[in-house]
């Protein structure tokens, strides 16, 4: 039996195929072992398929995006229900080859987004292969330097850094709590994303949106790098209407101490010595250590970013308002 799930994180060991892509090329090897023989039956697979892949992803945004694509695609697709086995092999080659043409969308949009960085700083946030690229085509024409946010928890930004330091880019990681202190020294906000949704607004790693924010109040642009794959038929109004968010997000865990048994007969033995110091070896005298691995799993990945606070979003089909993205997923849904 085809595991979806297996193939779609054997396509993700391709460093260059990102969640949404991989999804698109795991539903069409669905498609080629599926014994659907209706359009009905091949449409509910894909479904099928599409909610594994979400539930055993901790962030399912980014690969509903391509999922969503792909089956909309699939449903809209003119077809001759007499050769149904013609028709599966063709929506295989239609997959495959939009998944080949979707890892040219960085270098156009590294293209376009060129157009609008003049010699000067830029912050960036998090590591995201398109806005990599188009810092690396800057530095080969303009004179740039890049601040780089850490990116707690997953600390993503030393690895833009490192990346831009190999490059000959200088550049420098800032805590993620100094943005506001740097945003002074810097021309523009420059990021990627897990996705961009209908109301124009951006699905980024966390830390995206107080950015946004800070650019905002001291006036600085805030630009979005998305492939038009990263477009997603998602509304959220808040940070908690994400599919990301979850029950043990920013919850309060019960205190260990609180997990001691007591008994009505224990009482605290006197030290022998009344200026003596306590040591660590009573129990009650230890306070609960709080691990960083516990501060992440108490955490989100990733945070919305409203659209008023963004200026422009460039991909694939162009420079595009917020308003603007949301016209484009009305008709790229449309047929």
């Amino acid at each position: 039996m085809f595991d979806i799930s297996s193939a779609f994180h054997r396509i993700l060991q391709d460093v260059e195929i990102s969640p949404p892509l991989a999804a698109i090329l795991a539903l069409t090897q669905l498609i080629e072992h599926s014994d659907a023989g209706t359009m009905f039956e091949l449409v509910k697979a894909l479904n099928d398929g599409a909610e594994a892949l979400k539930n055993q992803a901790s962030n399912p945004i980014s690969l509903n995006a391509g999922c969503e694509l792909f089956i909309a695609f699939v449903t809209l697709f003119p077809h001759d229900s007499a050769n149904f086995a013609d028709l599966k092999t063709e929506l295989v080659r239609q997959g495959q080859n939009y998944a080949a043409e979707g890892l040219t969308y960085r270098k156009k949009i590294a293209e376009l987004a060129f157009g609008f960085i003049k010699d000067g700083s830029i912050l960036t946030h998090s590591y995201s292969r398109v806005v990599m690229q188009t810092l690396l085509l800057a530095h080969r024409r303009k004179r740039i330097s890049v601040f780089v946010t850490e990116a707690r928890p997953r600390g993503l930004g030393i690895k833009t850094a490192e990346a831009l330091t190999a490059a000959g880019v200088p550049s420098t990681v800032i805590l993620d709590s100094a943005v506001a202190y740097v945003m002074d020294k810097v021309d523009f906000v420059l990021v990627g994303s897990e996705a961009v949704v209908e109301s124009g607004g951006l699905v980024n790693a966390v830390g995206s949106n107080q950015i946004a924010i800070i650019a905002r109040a001291a006036n600085k642009p805030f630009y979005a790098l998305a492939e038009s794959y990263k477009f997603h038929r998602l509304f959220p109004l808040s940070q908690y209407d994400l599919p990301s968010h979850n029950s043990k997000i920013l919850s309060f865990p019960r205190p260990l101490l609180a997990d001691r048994p007591t008994t009505m007969n224990s009482s605290p033995t006197p030290p022998t010595n009344e200026s003596s110091t306590p040591t660590s070896n009573h129990p009650d005298l230890n306070p609960p250590r709080i691990t960083q691995e516990q501060i992440s799993q108490n955490n989100p990945d990733v945070d919305y970013t409203r659209p008023d606070l963004i200026s422009l979003v460039f991909s694939d089909v162009g420079s595009l308002t917020p308003e603007g993205v949301s016209q484009y997923l009305v008709g790229m849904f449309a047929g």
